[in-house]
């Protein structure tokens, strides 16, 4: 298992460097496929893994390998270390599978980009950075991986540098998840300083205030990773990068650390059941207030960003009160659906020459009919209604707060409407997009020099994603068989588990609600029964997403920049840029003032010189 985990890991990074390496002397089309070969033969040593493990009981199905020592320092050694279990190689099999789709897919969608070979190596770049976070043997080691997760986003958000908007949005997502890597970090120091370590098994020894300082600064990575309350603001923006990118962010790697990290480190927040709670509050929160501002979105790939937050949620609302197994199963369901909207929406962009305005679009269904079918089955596996995916993982994660007491049932009820929003958002969506008449902006633009649905490469990683979408829940059907949930067991107990009557109820309840959301938008906007209305002031709220932009903006942008033309104005340019002018000023005067004593006359520098001797024969006659 060691030596699959080993080629999972590096090969992506021989994908980046292949392509960097070869620079112009391959093709484009050939970068991409180095790329997708890369991260297909990293899903290979996955599967290896996996395998190896399976056949492993007890502590065989644990392995720290390290390659080497870099640095040792007072008792603590640093090393380049994976750690091989049932959790670590859960997270390769997803980053790896769906990965390796996401980046075969984007060989169609970027086919005719001048940076196509930039792209693709940025892309294993993120893969292999995802995949360190997830196999990091100690803290150290996921840091790297956290912050070159960060890097590649910024550098795949920002891919179109010729848009001030993307490169924008690079930015945003690149601070607001400094200041998570920063809380990390701080985290890191205190659990050195006070256990001594930076390996996992660490976080077990801290108590006390000091166990709530390391897990509230490991939940503030995490929120910012995961694009949850309050530092959830970089997400939405990031939709300015190629849809491939959106998908793989959403999907497969970026968002989805936040949730295994709480995961991993389950240990110390246990130790700090506050700061625990805390993390399920946030993904509550988040959840609902990311499926109202669904509600409103006109950009398709908006309404999937803001489903993904709200998703995230679910996992964060689980993974919070304990349900570690239930949460991780969900970010697994969740990669296929998601990965299915968002290169689903991709074929539709790319056939509308960009477009991703739902208002210019309608009637799609019968001009591209297989990515209806196939955006549908993600709809339905997003709401969670039965048999697809999202039905599996989620009501079985909402069944288990149910055992969390009465804030528990809180998170239960925000879950329940979080579904009813989830079905109104999602059929919002598909009905603007594929149903009633044809609009005259689809009819002028829709070009087909592709095929029907796009290109092959486009299409096939779809139908994939569609298939896993549809029965990749019956993985485990609990209370029946709990595979995920025995494999994930030996990592991270779990605090809550769901009984009989809590799991009827919630695979009862949850379909639906989210049924009654479906049926809401089929009235509104499918069968147009009636006018949508206008909210007024609720709408415009919603629209300006709650204002966050604008609180962030008047809390720590417009101070800053205050303070700063403040500090050029009344520091900088009369006191330091004053003193250097007086300086200059001080010896440019000195040099004239020198400068008069060069008349060109030698018999005035020999009077000079002879002056000179003249003093100090005095001074040598007046010391003796």
């Amino acid at each position: 298992m060691i030596w699959g985990s080993w080629l999972c890991l590096l090969s992506p990074l021989a994908g980046v460097l292949a392509i960097t390496l070869a620079g112009t002397a391959i093709s484009r089309r050939t970068a991409g496929v180095l790329a997708t070969l890369s991260t297909t033969i990293a899903f290979g040593g996955a599967v290896w893994a996996f395998v190896d493990l399976v056949g492993r009981s007890g502590a065989e199905r644990s392995r720290l390998d390290t390659s080497w020592t870099w640095l040792g320092a007072d008792g603590l050694h640093f090393g380049l270390s994976i750690l091989v279990d049932p959790l670590s190689v859960f997270m390769m099999l997803v980053v790896s599978g769906v990965g390796s789709l996401i980046v075969g897919y984007s060989i169609g969608y970027m086919d005719g980009d001048d940076e196509e070979r930039r792209y693709f190596a940025y892309m294993a770049l993120f893969v292999f950075s995802m995949l360190l976070l997830v196999q990091g043997g100690n803290l150290l080691l996921l840091l790297v991986g956290w912050g070159l997760v960060g890097l590649s986003s910024y550098l795949l958000i920002g891919f179109h540098q010729e848009r001030p908007s993307a490169i924008a949005a690079a930015k945003k997502a690149f601070i607001m998840n400094a200041f998570g890597d920063a809380t990390f970090a701080l985290a890191l120091f205190l659990l050195i300083l006070h256990a001594k370590s930076i390996g996992f098994g660490a976080l077990g020894e801290v108590h006390g205030t000091t166990a709530n300082l390391v897990a509230l600064g490991l939940l503030g990575g995490a929120v910012a990773k995961s694009a949850q309350l309050p530092l959830h603001t970089w997400l939405p923006d990031a939709m300015e990068g190629p849809t491939p990118v959106s998908a793989l962010i959403h999907a497969a790697t970026m968002v989805t650390a936040g949730v295994y990290l709480v995961v991993r480190c389950h240990e110390v927040f246990e130790l700090a059941p506050k700061i625990e709670d805390l993390a399920a509050i946030l993904g509550a929160l988040t959840l609902l207030m990311a499926g109202l501002i669904a509600l409103v979105q006109t950009d398709i790939k908006r309404v999937i960003a803001y489903s993904t937050m709200s998703q995230i949620g679910y996992m964060f609302l689980g993974a919070g009160l304990g349900a570690y197994a239930n949460g991780m199963f969900h970010l697994m369901t969740h990669a296929f659906f998601k990965a299915l909207l968002f290169l689903a929406a991709g074929i539709v962009i790319h056939a509308l020459a960009g477009e991703q305005d739902m208002r210019n679009m309608g009637g799609l269904r019968r001009l591209m009919p297989a990515t209806y079918w196939f955006f549908s089955i993600g709809a339905l596996a997003l709401v969670g209604l039965p048999p697809f995916a999202g039905f599996f993982s989620k009501d079985s994660l909402l069944a288990a707060t149910l055992d969390g007491g009465w804030l528990g049932w809180l998170l239960w009820s925000a879950g329940i409407v979080g579904t009813f929003l989830t079905g109104l958002y999602t059929y919002r969506m598909l009905f603007l997009v594929f149903h009633g008449d044809l609009s005259p902006y689809a009819r002028e633009h829709h070009h087909t020099h592709h095929g029907k649905e796009g290109p092959a490469t486009m299409v096939w990683p779809v139908a994939v994603l569609a298939v896993l979408s549809l029965v990749g829940g019956w993985i485990q059907f609990a209370p029946f068989w709990t595979p995920v949930s025995d494999f994930l067991g030996d990592v991270a107990e779990p605090l809550v588990e769901a009984h009989g009557w809590q799991e009827l109820l919630s695979s009862v309840l949850a379909p639906v609600v989210g049924l009654l959301g479906v049926g809401l938008a089929w009235w509104l906007y499918g069968a147009r029964r009636v006018a949508v209305p206008r909210l007024g002031f609720a709408q415009r709220v919603l629209e300006r997403k709650l204002y966050w932009d604008e609180l962030y903006d008047w809390v720590f942008y417009r101070p800053a920049a205050f303070v700063s033309r403040a500090w050029l104005r009344w520091i900088e340019r009369p006191v330091i840029g004053g003193s250097a002018v007086g300086l200059a000023l001080g010896a440019r005067e000195s040099g004239e003032l020198v400068s008069e004593t060069q008349t060109g006359y030698l018999r005035t520098y020999a009077l000079a010189l002879a002056a000179g001797l003249a003093v100090l024969v005095v001074v040598f006659i007046s010391v003796k």
